[in-house]
C-alpha cells in the first residue's frame, strides 16, 4: 500500500493518548486541551509553530518534550521568540513555581491565563498549521503514472546533470516540483527510472515525497512535493538563513541525519549528500532530496567507476575505489555539517577538487567554524575517520546531535 496517511509532523501525541483521550496528568482530554495540547514536539517545531504572524503575543501551547527527562513543556510566543517553562510534577500535583501546585496541567493552564507566567502573559493557543498531503489525491496513491497534461511548468528552480527542475501545477491544484530529464539517451533513461524507483520505495518525513511520475512520452518527469524554502546552501546564504541560531541549525542538521537513518535502515544508499541536496519548507522542515544517484545494496559496498562525483563530498575510499556505502553517506554528512554551522560555505574553500583526496590522504581535516562548538565538531571529525569502520552510524549521529542540545527555559 502506497499511502502512509498523512504527515501529521506537528502533532504527534501517542496511540494511547489518542485513543484514551488522556494526555496531561491523567485527565480527560477536553475541547480546550484539544486547543493547545500539542503531543511531543522538539524545540525547534516548537519555535517554528509559534513565531508566526497569525499567532499574536502570548500564544502558547504544551507539549511534550522529546527528551524523555523533561516532560511536559509550555511554550510562549513572547518578544517574537519562544520561551519555554518546563512543567514539574510533585507534591501530587503539576507546577512551573515550586510554591504554585495544581491538580492537573489543565488547571495550571487556566491559572495561567490569568496571571502572569513569570513576567509573560499567556493569551490563546497557537494557531495549528494544516497537515501537508503525502499525495496529490486518491487516484495518484493507486496509479503512480500520470499524462503530461495534468501538469503545467513554471520557473525553473535548478538544473543537474541530466535534468531540470521547476515549479509547477497539479491540475492547476497543488503546487509541486516537477524533475524533467534533459537528454534522451539510454543511460540517463536508466538513472532516471532508478531515481523514481527509490522514490516509491521511501516514505519519511524527512526525505522528499514522491508524488507522480510521466513517462509515457520524452521528456520524463518525476513529480515531487514542493518545498517552499528551496535548497539548504541558498537558504543558508539568505538573511532569514543567516539570522538563525546555533541550537536552530543543530535541530536542522538533526532532521537531516533523522532522514538518512530511515535510508540506512532501508539497506539505501544517497552517494550525494550536501546541503545543496537537502530542501527546505514552512516551518524550516528538512527534507533530503535529489535520489539520482542513490541505490539500494545487498552488499557492505556499491562499486561505481562514476568520475563525475562531487570529490569535495566524497569518502576517500570512493574517490580511490569507488566503494560507496552507508559509510561514505557518513563522510558526506560531516561536511553537510560543515555547510551548516558556516551559513552555507564552500568546504575546503581554499583548494581544487584534484587536491582533496592528497589533502584528506595526509591527514587534513577542515578546521573548526568559528560559530560551531566543541561537540559538533567532535562529531564532524567522527564523521571524517578514515577508514570507514571508525564513523558511526547515522542512528548513532542522531543521538549525539541532540545530545548537544540542553533544555533552554
Amino acid at each position: 500500500m502506497r499511502g502512509q496517511g498523512r504527515n501529521c509532523l506537528l502533532r504527534r501525541t501517542t496511540c494511547s493518548e489518542l485513543q484514551s483521550g488522556r494526555g496531561t496528568g491523567g485527565k480527560r482530554r477536553n475541547s480546550s486541551m484539544d486547543r493547545w495540547y500539542f503531543g511531543k514536539l522538539s524545540r525547534f517545531e516548537t519555535q517554528n509553530l509559534l513565531i508566526t504572524s497569525t499567532n499574536p503575543e502570548g500564544a502558547f501551547l504544551v507539549r511534550r518534550s522529546e527528551k524523555d527527562d523533561v516532560g511536559y513543556v509550555l511554550s510562549v510566543k513572547a518578544d517574537d521568540k519562544a520561551k519555554h517553562f518546563q512543567i514539574l510534577q510533585g507534591g501530587g500535583g503539576f507546577y512551573v513555581v515550586a510554591n504554585r501546585v495544581f491538580p492537573d496541567v489543565a488547571a495550571l493552564v487556566t491559572h495561567y491565563r490569568s496571571n502572569l507566567l513569570s513576567t509573560i502573559q499567556i493569551t490563546e493557543a497557537c494557531v495549528r498549521m494544516k497537515p501537508e498531503p503525502q499525495d496529490l489525491s486518491h487516484i495518484t496513491v493507486e496509479n503512480w503514472e500520470r499524462p503530461k497534461t495534468e501538469f503545467t511548468l513554471g520557473e525553473m528552480l535548478g538544473s543537474g546533470h541530466f535534468a531540470e527542475v521547476y515549479r509547477g501545477k497539479w491540475k492547476d491544484v497543488a503546487n509541486v516540483a516537477i524533475k524533467v530529464l534533459k537528454k534522451n539517451d539510454d543511460l540517463d533513461h536508466r538513472e532516471f527510472h532508478l531515481e523514481a524507483q527509490i522514490l516509491k520505495k521511501l516514505r519519511h518525513k524527512h526525505l522528499i515525497s514522491l508524488f507522480a511520475i510521466s513517462t509515457e512520452a520524452m521528456p520524463f518527469y518525476i513529480i515531487t512535493e514542493l518545498m517552499a524554502k528551496g535548497n539548504l546552501q541558498l537558504f543558508l546564504r539568505d538573511p532569514e538563513g543567516q539570522n538563525m541560531d546555533l541550537l536552530s541549525l543543530t535541530d536542522m542538521a538533526i532532521q537531516v541525519s533523522d532522514g538518512m537513518a530511515y535510508l540506512e535502515s532501508e539497506s539505501s544508499i544517497h552517494r550525494d549528500l550536501a546541503a545543496r541536496n537537502v530542501l527546505v519548507g514552512e516551518g524550516n522542515i528538512c527534507k533530503v532530496a535529489d535520489f539520482g544517484l542513490a541505490r539500494v545494496i545487498k552488499e557492505p559496498f556499491y562499486v561505481s567507476d562514476d568520475k563525475t562525483i562531487p570529490y569535495k563530498w566524497t569518502a576517500p575510499e570512493a574517490i580511490s575505489h569507488g566503494k560507496f556505502s552507508h559509510k561514505s553517506d557518513v563522510w558526506s554528512f560531516g561536511i553537510l555539517l560543515f555547510e551548516i554551522f558556516t551559513y552555507g560555505g564552500h568546504p575546503y574553500p581554499t583548494y581544487s577538487n584534484h587536491q582533496i583526496f592528497e589533502l584528506i590522504t595526509s591527514g587534513y581535516r577542515m578546521p573548526r567554524p568559528s560559530k560551531c562548538s566543541r561537540p559538533i565538531y567532535d562529531i564532524m571529525q567522527k564523521c571524517w575517520g578514515w577508514s570507514p569502520e571508525e564513523r558511526p552510524k547515522f542512528k548513532e549521529l542522531r543521538s549525539d546531535l541532540q545530545s548537544t542540545r540542553s533544555y533552554d527555559e
